[in-house]
């Protein structure tokens, strides 16, 4: 009452509303939109615990127009088929009783309906570190779904730090070559603080 504030500022919930784009934000929202804006294959985002990974993601979501499909994978500590399944869970597909081949096969259906109708189908996951050099190999290989000339579904990849330690174990090469846009989010200086303090 005495700031005359309508909601408490420092929760610690990711609330895009309260979403403040220091010059390192600015910069990872145009990559992230520019990504999505161009069907980059893969995009990477990474930052700190705290820097404003998933805020950023939520204010990217809140702005997806309708023409936009959405799967967002936030539980990472999943078996390559169970990440497969939560994918096509989110794109709507029923997957119960269902094999990898099947699975496959029903999402490679899913996404050539969805880019003949001009849709765009994007998975996010976030956590990403926590994802096994298994379902991350399995996510490079979900990126060869695609046309001649672009991909069928987009695929943003958003983590701590030690997620680009794991992307570049030898095993992982492939999908390193493979990522298009990325993007890491630095901690505030003094100035921005204040910045965001005001904000």
């Amino acid at each position: 009452s005495f700031f005359n504030l309508t909601d408490k500022p420092f929760e610690l919930l990711p609330n895009p509303r309260f979403l403040y784009l220091s010059k390192g934000h600015k910069k990872a929202l145009s990559y992230l939109e520019y990504g999505i804006q161009e069907r980059a294959g893969f995009t990477l985002l990474t930052g700190e615990v705290g820097s404003g990974k998933t805020t950023l993601l939520r204010n990217i979501i809140k702005n997806l127009d309708s023409e936009t499909t959405l799967s967002l994978v936030f539980n990472t500590r999943l078996a390559a088929d169970q990440l497969l399944g939560m994918i096509n869970e989110d794109f709507g597909l029923e997957t119960a009783g269902k094999n990898k081949v099947t699975l496959l096969r029903e999402l490679n259906d899913f996404l050539v309906e969805e880019n003949s109708q001009n849709r765009r189908p994007i998975v996010i996951v976030d956590e990403a570190q926590n994802l096994s050099e298994e379902s991350l190999e399995e996510i490079r290989l979900l990126s060869n779904l695609e046309f001649d000339n672009f991909k069928m579904m987009q695929i943003i990849l958003v983590g701590q730090p030690e997620l680009k330690q794991l992307l570049a174990q030898p095993g992982l090469r492939q999908l390193r070559q493979r990522i298009n846009i990325s993007c890491h989010l630095k901690a505030l200086t003094r100035e921005e603080t204040e910045a965001y303090i005001y904000h």
